[in-house]
């Protein structure tokens, strides 16, 4: 019997499943009634998948928005279509004998802001249809560039001529067109071979947990792994609203409160606890932005 249960769930996905088959095999094993998840992962990537449950999906929007980090391989000197491993290879170059410190130095001097231009083997739609679908019909069409922004990239190991890296970006950066860029600033072309999410901000070195872990643990056994609604919102400033104003703001009406700096605030109240998120604005005023259900 599917039940309301509230809070997340930090899935290593496995390859070769989709982010909306992941979701739906959790609802299964959690008997949840509503379940989301935060940022897709193609089936050819692993690790982190954030699946909100509840009323924790209110607050998905925090982690589609937020940072995330992959562990990536990448075979230099070799292309494909799709840039990773869903096409077969159609080109080789012969490699220079590059060392872990050249290679370093490209990382370091890869630019930390740019505008990529989205691969044609992508979901994004033009005239209604994925790009994916042009592509796999021989017909390439103009893509309007993104810019991202990377924070950090780190060499990992080096054996030509795979070589693996970290890095962290922001949302909407397509790994493959990175791997493919970084490749170009190298004088080569290249190729994803692996790719792993490793942290979705604010969560990187907590648990995660594989289908077969979750599936050898009871119902009540996986619920208490779960974290709660408000965990993805650590980064948030906390508010602990005074009681006289705490029953308008859960009707969705603005309250006053004692002066503080301007922006969004997590907001909790003695007794209750997590109520949702709000913004300060002028004078004091607080003005909520999105509840958890006060039923």
């Amino acid at each position: 019997m599917l039940t309301d249960i509230h809070g997340i769930v930090l899935l290593d996905k496995p390859l070769g499943l989709s982010s909306a088959g992941a979701v739906a095999r959790i609802k299964r094993l959690f008997e949840a009634r509503k379940a989301g998840h935060t940022g897709s992962l193609d089936p050819l990537a692993s690790g982190l998948l954030p699946i909100c449950f509840g009323e924790a999906t209110k607050f998905g929007a925090q982690l589609l928005e937020a940072d995330k980090t992959y562990r990536v391989s990448v075979r230099l000197g070799e292309r494909t279509p799709s840039a990773d491993l869903e096409t077969d290879v159609i080109e080789k170059r012969e490699l220079q004998p590059f060392s872990r410190q050249q290679l370093q130095l490209a990382l370091a001097a890869f630019p930390r802001e740019y505008a990529q231009v989205p691969p044609m083997h992508s979901a994004i739609k033009q005239d209604g249809k994925p790009l994916y679908e042009y592509a796999r019909a021989g017909v390439t069409r103009e893509r309007a560039p993104r810019v991202i922004a990377i924070r950090e990239m780190s060499l990992l190991d080096w054996r030509s001529p795979d070589m693996c890296f970290d890095v962290r970006c922001t949302k909407g950066t397509y790994i493959r067109v990175l791997a493919e860029d970084l490749a170009a600033q190298l004088g080569t072309i290249a190729h994803l071979v692996g790719l792993r999410r490793i942290g979705v901000a604010p969560f990187a070195a907590e648990q995660q947990w594989t289908f077969e872990t979750l599936e050898a643990m009871s119902l009540e056994q996986r619920r208490e792994v779960m974290l709660p609604v408000d965990a993805a919102l650590t980064d948030w400033r906390r508010l602990d609203l005074p009681a006289g104003g705490v029953n308008a703001f859960r009707q969705g009406q603005a309250v006053s409160i004692p002066a503080d700096l301007p922006g969004t605030v997590r907001i909790y109240a003695a007794g209750l606890g997590f109520l949702g998120l709000g913004a300060i604005g002028p004078a004091g005023r607080l003005v909520p932005l999105r509840l958890i259900s006060s039923a």
